[in-house]
């Protein structure tokens, strides 16, 4: 875990991690709580390195190759 926090950081977890502390500052200054919660989110995927932040969606690691079958 201490690995996966502390090792591949690139752009864009650092743009989730930035957004996800001003959306965090911005909430709590206007009290409210849910968008709180929608920092936290974008914050958690930074430091944990899952979904979007983990560079995976658009380098075609997605892909699903399909065999032709006859």
């Amino acid at each position: 875990m201490k690995q996966r926090v502390l090792t591949g950081w690139n752009r864009m977890r650092w743009i989730y991690l930035i957004t996800g502390v001003i959306i965090i500052i911005q909430a709590a200054i206007s009290r409210q709580w849910l968008g709180i919660a929608l920092g936290n989110y974008f914050t958690s995927m930074a430091v944990f390195r899952f979904g979007c932040a983990s560079g995976t969606c658009f380098g075609g690691s997605c892909d699903v190759h399909h065999t032709k079958s006859d």
